[in-house]
């Protein structure tokens, strides 16, 4: 098949076209309404969360006006990267990243958001000099310190972001983090409002090389609750378009 970008609106049904409109005009409303009720004055932008998503479903998002994609694998986004539409997107890399597979997006994506490591900031720092260019990343913090996820303990982060800083060709823009799940609404703000308190500790020490203009928190199951506390960006991909498809 000649790679070429896709027109969704030839391949896509008028219900699925109708769903994800709908669907993503609702997630709109709800981020402008969480925006009003956040103390912090920031706009959160919404990020579409494409794991499993179509060439074709991506295309009609971004036709609605949708800025930001991301992408969870590395050979998912090589799949689909010619036949997406990129001019005016910033497309992000959202999931969990080898060191042995930054060679393969370091040229592709606009955002990393999962830097962990010092291994992984090398091998960033390492490709982007290659291409000539400085590659924007976040810090992934585990918020929640649980065993399942991946990130930086809080409280040595601080200490990982000056370490971060050293780098010529990687950029630190912010922070990222996936809370725990929890049923108790006033329990998980407290994880929201842990991370944007070290967000906030980190913009005010001014730290050369830092540009803390991006704290990637929320997704599908709480993205009003993380506006609210201070996100300016949200992940988010199931509430948008329907079940994932695997």
């Amino acid at each position: 098949m000649e790679k070429s970008l896709i027109d969704a609106n030839e391949s896509l049904s008028p219900e699925k076209r109708a769903a994800i409109e709908r669907s993503i005009g609702e997630i709109r409303k709800k981020i402008a309404i969480a925006e009003q009720k956040s103390p912090y004055g920031q706009k959160a932008d919404l990020l579409l969360a494409t794991k499993t998503r179509t060439p074709e479903e991506i295309n009609f998002a971004i036709s609605l006006g949708v800025k930001h994609i991301g992408e969870n694998r590395v050979q998912e986004l090589l799949e689909k990267y010619d036949f997406i539409q990129k001019d005016g997107i910033r497309l992000h890399f959202i999931g969990a990243l080898q060191t042995n597979k930054v060679k393969y997006i370091i040229d592709k994506v606009d955002l990393i958001h999962s830097v962990d490591r010092l291994s992984l900031a090398k091998e960033i720092d390492r490709q982007a000099k290659k291409h000539g260019k400085v590659m924007d990343v976040l810090c992934e913090v585990n918020i929640g310190n649980e065993a399942s996820k991946s990130g930086v303990r809080a409280e040595e982060a601080e200490e990982f972001i000056r370490e971060l800083a050293k780098f010529e060709n990687l950029r630190l823009c912010g922070l990222m983090a996936i809370p725990p799940v929890l049923e108790n609404i006033s329990t998980q703000k407290q994880y929201f409002q842990k991370i944007m308190n070290l967000y906030i500790d980190i913009s005010r020490k001014k730290i050369d090389n830092i540009c803390m203009g991006v704290l990637s928190i929320g997704m599908s199951s709480d993205y009003e609750i993380a506006v609210e506390s201070g996100s300016t960006l949200v992940r988010i991909g199931t509430a948008a378009f329907g079940a994932r498809n695997y």
